[in-house]
C-alpha cells in the first residue's frame, strides 16, 4: 500500500460549520446524559409495543448501511482489483468508522438496562442462535477492524511529523506561565516517531488479513439485520415481510455504500474547495444501477410469488411508503444508466442521493413504518429522541471535518492541473 496517495486538508479547524455542528453535538449528548440520569422514558416515546424507535431504526439498521462505504470500496478495490480507486479508500473507511462506532454507542443509549451490558462479554451468557447476537458481535468486531484499517493514517503522521505545533504550544505556555518545556521532550517525541516508523511496515504485512475480515463481517451482519425481522411475521406488513429479507438487506447495503461514497466525495470536494473526482465517480456509478436492478427484481419477483402485488398498488398508507422507496431507488438507477449523466457531477449527486434516500427508506419501512405490534400501540419519536440522533450525526460530520485536517485521508492532488484547480477554487471561496 502506498501512503503517498493521501494528504491532509490544510485549513482552519475552527469554522462556522464547526461551531454549528459542535452545538448540535453538545445538545444531543446533553440529552443522552438526561437519558442515563432520569431513564429512557424521560427522552423517548418508546414502549413495550415499540421497544425500538428511530435510534435503532436509523443509528443501527440504517446508519450502518450508510456507513458501508468502506465495505463497498474494499470489495471494489481488493476483490475486483480496481486499484485506481485506492486513493478514495481512507475517506470511506473514516466514514464507516464513525458510522459503526456511533451505531454501537447508540445501542447502549437504547438498551433499557445498560448496566447489564457486561453480560455480552461472558461466553456462558451468549445465545449463539440469535441473529441479534451475531449483529452485536460483528458490529463490535468490524468497528475494531475499521480502526486497524485506519491506523496507517495515524502512523504515517507520527512518522513524518516534527511535532512543531506541540513544541510551539509548550514555548507559549512557558512564556505566559513560566512553566518550562520538559528537558527530555524532544527525545520523547522522537521515540513516538520511531514507534510509528517501526509499527507501520509490520501493520502493512498483516493488513490483507484485516481487509478480509473487513469484507466478511459486514456481509454477515448486514444480512442478519434483515434476519431479525423474519420472526415478526404477524407484526411486519406483508409488503416487507419475506424470506428474502437477509438477501435484500445485503444488496441494499452495497448499493447504499457505493452511493454514499459518491456523495461523500462530492460533498467533501465542494466543501474543501478541491477538484471533483469525476472520472473515478463515473466509473463507480456504473456498478450501482446493476445492483439496484437485482434488488428491484428480487422485490418485484417476491411480491408476485407471494401474491402481494395488489397490496403494493393499493395506494394506502403502507403502499405509499413502499412505492416511494421503490421509485426513489428506480429513479436514481435510471439516471445512472445514462453515460452522459454519469459524467455530470450534478447528476451524479442527484442520482446517488435518490438511491441513498430510497435505500434508507426501505430500512425505515422494515424496522418502523411497516411494523405494527397490534391495537393500542402507537409511536412517534419525541423531540429529544430526534435531537439525540441529530447530535450523533453532527458528531460524525464534525469528527470527519477535524480528522481530514490533521491526518492524511483525502486523495492526494498529484497533477499540476489538479493543483491549479484546487488553487482556483480556493480563490473563489
Amino acid at each position: 500500500m502506498s501512503h503517498d496517495e493521501f494528504q491532509k486538508h490544510d485549513a482552519k479547524i475552527l469554522t462556522p460549520s464547526f461551531i454549528v455542528l459542535l452545538v448540535l453535538t453538545l445538545i444531543g449528548f446533553a440529552l443522552i446524559g438526561v437519558r442515563f440520569i432520569k431513564g429512557i422514558g424521560a427522552v423517548s416515546n418508546m414502549s413495550d409495543g415499540y421497544p425500538w424507535g428511530i435510534w435503532i431504526t436509523y443509528d443501527v439498521a440504517t446508519g450502518t448501511a450508510i456507513a458501508c462505504g468502506g465495505y463497498a470500496m474494499a470489495i471494489l478495490i481488493y476483490i475486483r482489483n480496481h486499484m485506481h480507486y485506492h486513493p478514495m479508500i481512507r475517506s470511506a473507511i473514516l466514514t464507516s468508522m464513525f458510522g459503526y462506532g456511533l451505531a454501537g454507542f447508540s445501542v447502549m443509549v437504547d438498551v433499557g438496562r445498560p448496566w447489564n451490558a457486561y453480560n455480552f462479554f461472558i461466553p456462558s451468557k451468549w445465545q449463539a442462535n440469535s441473529a441479534m447476537f451475531e449483529v452485536a458481535l460483528c458490529v463490535m468486531a468490524y468497528t475494531t477492524v475499521l480502526l486497524l484499517e485506519f491506523l496507517p493514517a495515524v502512523l504515517t503522521t507520527l512518522e513524518k511529523t516534527e511535532w512543531q505545533t506541540l513544541q510551539n504550544l509548550m514555548d507559549r505556555l512557558h512564556r505566559y506561565t513560566g512553566i518550562k518545556r520538559p528537558e527530555r521532550m524532544e527525545e520523547r517525541l522522537e521515540s513516538v516517531k520511531d514507534l510509528g516508523a517501526w509499527l507501520k511496515p509490520r501493520l502493512d504485512k498483516v493488513l490483507i488479513f484485516i481487509i478480509v475480515l473487513g469484507i466478511t463481517l459486514p456481509t454477515m451482519h448486514q444480512s442478519s439485520l434483515g434476519s431479525l425481522l423474519l420472526i415478526a411475521s404477524t407484526k411486519l406488513h406483508p409488503l416487507w415481510h419475506t424470506g428474502f429479507l437477509p438477501l435484500l438487506f445485503l444488496i441494499n447495503c452495497m448499493f447504499i455504500g457505493y452511493s454514499i461514497a459518491i456523495l461523500e466525495s462530492i460533498i467533501s470536494c465542494y466543501a474543501f474547495k478541491r477538484p471533483f473526482e469525476t472520472k473515478e465517480l463515473s466509473g463507480m456509478a456504473r456498478i450501482i444501477p446493476w445492483l439496484t436492478v437485482i434488488w428491484l427484481c428480487v422485490v418485484v419477483g417476491d411480491l408476485v410469488w407471494r401474491g402481494q402485488v395488489g397490496a403494493a398498488l393499493a395506494f394506502d398508507f403502507y403502499s405509499g411508503f413502499f412505492l416511494l422507496e421503490f421509485c426513489l431507488v428506480a429513479g436514481g438507477s435510471l439516471l445512472m444508466f445514462s453515460g452522459k449523466k454519469r459524467q455530470s457531477i450534478r447528476w451524479l449527486f442527484v442520482s446517488a442521493a435518490l438511491i441513498v434516500l430510497g435505500g434508507a427508506l426501505y430500512r425505515f419501512n422494515v424496522y418502523l413504518i411497516g411494523f405494527n405490534p397490534g391495537k393500542g400501540w402507537h409511536y412517534f419519536p419525541a423531540l429529544a429522541e430526534v435531537m439525540i440522533t441529530v447530535g450523533i450525526v453532527a458528531f460524525e460530520i464534525l469528527g470527519y471535518q477535524v480528522i481530514v485536517k490533521i491526518l492524511p485521508v483525502l486523495p492526494k492532488l498529484h497533477t499540476r492541473q489538479q493543483l491549479d484547480d484546487a488553487h482556483r477554487l480556493a480563490e473563489k471561496a
